[in-house]
C-alpha cells in the first residue's frame, strides 16, 4: 500500500512537494521553496516534515523555485541520492539554485545584522552555496517518454507539460512485493496553455488510479487568444506606455516569462510597430537561463523571428553588473525595464519600483500571477501607498495588466486536460491552487460528469493511503502553518494598518488631532 503526502503547495500556490512512501521506498515529487507574504515564507526555515536523509531520490517536473528551491536544504539535511529531471531543467538549474543559493546567503547575512543591532542572534541560511552545488551533481537527465527506473519496483517517465523549458509530467508505475496490481500515478507538475510560444501542447497518457494536477488558474478562463492576439496586446500596452512619457516597467520571472517577452517584442521592433527603443533586462538570472533557451532554441515550436536573431535585437541591453543596473535610474523615460522578480517580492524589480512608481508618466505592466500578499499583488489591488524597502512610495504611476504570459493552462484548458487522462479509477487530486481556484475547478469537473467524492482537495501535510476505491486521509501530521495565513497573515495587515495611519495623519490639519490619535493608539497599546 503507498501514501501520499502533501507537503506544499496544497491551498496555495508555492511549495510544490509531495511525497510517496511505498514498502520498498520513500520518495518526492519536486521540493519547491515557499513564496507569498511572510508566514509563507517562513516555512522555509522550518523543519521539513520527514527526514530528508532517508529519502531514495527525488524527481522534479520543472525548474521553477517554488518547484526545485528547497533541494540544496534537502543536500544540507543529508540527502544524497540521485535527482531525475529533464535535460533542460538540468541545464536551467545549472544557473536557478546557484541564484537562489545566493540569495538565501544574502537574506541571512541582511537579518544576522539587523538582529546584531538589537544584541539578537544571528540566523544562519537554510542552506549554503555548496550544497546548491552538490545538489547539481546529483541530478540525472532523462528524456522525455522514455521509462526509467528509479528504485525496484517504481517505474518513471516525463511527459511534455508545455509550462517552461524542459517542463514536464511524471507518471509513475509503482509494483510492491506480494501485490498484483500495478498503482499507476501521473503527476501534472504545471501544465501550460494550449496556446504558447516555443512548445506543443501538453500530453500524457491515459487510465490511471491517481492524478494529481495543479489548480493555478482553476477559478478563471482567460479570454481566448492567439499568439498574434497577444502580441496586440502588448504592442498596445508598450506604445500607449512610452507615449506617456514614462518607462515601462515590466515585472517579469527569469525563466520562460523573460525570454517571451523578449521575443514578442523583438518581432514588434523589426516590424517597426513599436518605436525604436532601448529594452534593458536587468535580471543577471535571466541573462544566463536566456543563454540557455539560445541552446535550445532549434526545439522551439511558433517563434516569429530567424532562430539567429533569437533575442539579439541591437536594442536590447542584457544588463549584467550592479553598475549597470544602478545606471538604468538614470533613464526617466522611453525606456522598456523588464525585471525580476516576477511578483516583485525581491531582486533589481524593486529599485525600479521605487525610482518610477511614483512617476505619473510611468506605467508598470504585470504579465503574470501575483500570489497573495505579494507587493505585486498589493500594487494590483489598487492601493494608493506601497512600502518598498521600508520607505512609502505614493502609487503615481499607471498600473496595467495583461495576462495572456501566463505558463499555466486557465481553467478550460485544465479541465480538457484532465479528461483526457480519463478513466482515473482511484481519485483525482487538486493541488497547486489557492483555494477557492480548487473548489471551483471541482466543481466544474463534477458538471463534467467526474465523481465529486473522487474530487479530493489536500490540506497542507495531509497524508492518504492510495487504497482501492478512494483514497483515504490519515490527517496531517503537523500543522505548519494556519490555512488562513496562506492568503493573508498579520504581516500584510500590519503593512496595511502603517500605510492607513501614515495616510490619517498626513490628511488632518490640525496638529492636535493628530496627537489624539496618537495618544489614543498608545493606550490601546498599554501606553
Amino acid at each position: 500500500m503507498a501514501e501520499l503526502s502533501f507537503f506544499g503547495a496544497a491551498g496555495t500556490v508555492t511549495g510544490s512537494c509531495s511525497q510517496v512512501q511505498t514498502g520498498n521506498c520513500r520518495f518526492l515529487i519536486d521540493c519547491g521553496m515557499f513564496q507569498g507574504n511572510r508566514s509563507v515564507r517562513e516555512l522555509n526555515a522550518k523543519p521539513f516534515p520527514f527526514e530528508a536523509a532517508s529519502l531514495d531520490f527525488v524527481i522534479l517536473t520543472h525548474a521553477h523555485i517554488d518547484h526545485t528551491g528547497l533541494v540544496p536544504k534537502l543536500i544540507h539535511h543529508g540527502f544524497r541520492g540521485p535527482i531525475y529531471a529533464t535535460a533542460a531543467t538540468r541545464d536551467l538549474l545549472e544557473f536557478m539554485l546557484p541564484d537562489s543559493a545566493s540569495i538565501v546567503e544574502s537574506e541571512a547575512e541582511r537579518i544576522s545584522r539587523r538582529k546584531q543591532r538589537r544584541n539578537a542572534s544571528p540566523i544562519q541560511p537554510i542552506y549554503r552555496m555548496e550544497d546548491a552545488e552538490q545538489a547539481l551533481k546529483q541530478i540525472e537527465p532523462c528524456d522525455f517518454e522514455a521509462w526509467f527506473e528509479p528504485a525496484p519496483g517504481v517505474s518513471a517517465r516525463f511527459w511534455n507539460a508545455g509550462h517552461i523549458l524542459g517542463s514536464a509530467s511524471v507518471e509513475l508505475k509503482i509494483l510492491e512485493d506480494g501485490d498484483e496490481h500495478t498503482l499507476r500515478l501521473l503527476f501534472s507538475g504545471d501544465i501550460g496553455p494550449d496556446e504558447k510560444a516555443f512548445y506543443p501542447e501538453p500530453e500524457a497518457g491515459e487510465g490511471f488510479d491517481y492524478v494529481i494536477c495543479e489548480s493555478t488558474y482553476g477559478d478563471r478562463d482567460r479570454e481566448d487568444y492567439t499568439l498574434e492576439k497577444r502580441r496586440e496586446a502588448l504592442r498596445k500596452e508598450l506604445v500607449e506606455g512610452l507615449e506617456r512619457g514614462g518607462n515601462v516597467v515590466i515585472p517579469s520571472f527569469a525563466v520562460e516569462r523573460s525570454q517571451e517577452l523578449l521575443h514578442d517584442i523583438g518581432v514588434l521592433l523589426k516590424q517597426k510597430e513599436i518605436p525604436p527603443t532601448a529594452v534593458f533586462l536587468d535580471s543577471p538570472l535571466a541573462n544566463k537561463v536566456t543563454e540557455v533557451f539560445i541552446r535550445y532554441a532549434h526545439t522551439f515550436d511558433d517563434i516569429d523571428i530567424d532562430e539567429a536573431e533569437l533575442f539579439r535585437d541591437p536594442r536590447f541591453r542584457l544588463v549584467k553588473s550592479v553598475e549597470e543596473s544602478k545606471a538604468i535610474n538614470r533613464v526617466t523615460g522611453g525606456a522598456i525595464i523588464i525585471s525580476a522578480s516576477g511578483m516583485c517580492e525581491a531582486g533589481r524589480i524593486k529599485h525600479h519600483l521605487k525610482n518610477n512608481i511614483w512617476r505619473k508618466e510611468a506605467t508598470i505592466l504585470f504579465v503574470g500571477y501575483q500570489a497573495p500578499g505579494t507587493l505585486g499583488q498589493i500594487i494590483l489591488s489598487g492601493r494608493k501607498d506601497v512600502r518598498i524597502h521600508g520607505r512609502e512610495y505614493k502609487v503615481r504611476a499607471t498600473i496595467r495588466q495583461i495576462g495572456n504570459y501566463s505558463a499555466h493552462a486557465d481553467r478550460s484548458e485544465l479541465v480538457d486536460w484532465i479528461m483526457e487522462r480519463s478513466p482515473i479509477v482511484g481519485g483525482l487530486f487538486l493541488n497547486h491552487g489557492e483555494q477557492e481556484a480548487r473548489m471551483n475547478l471541482r466543481l466544474l469537473l463534477g458538471e463534467k460528469g467526474l465523481e465529486l467524492e473522487k474530487i479530493l482537495l489536500p490540506m497542507f501535510d495531509e497524508t492518504f493511503e492510495l487504497v482501492a476505491g478512494t483514497a483515504q486521509s490519515k490527517g496531517r501530521a503537523a500543522q505548519r502553518i494556519d490555512d488562513a495565513a496562506l492568503a493573508h497573515d498579520w504581516h500584510n495587515q500590519y503593512a496595511e494598518f502603517s500605510l492607513a495611519l501614515s495616510n490619517r495623519l498626513e490628511g488632518m490639519e490640525d496638529p492636535h488631532e493628530r496627537e489624539a490619535l496618537l495618544k489614543e493608539l498608545q493606550e490601546a497599546l498599554g501606553g
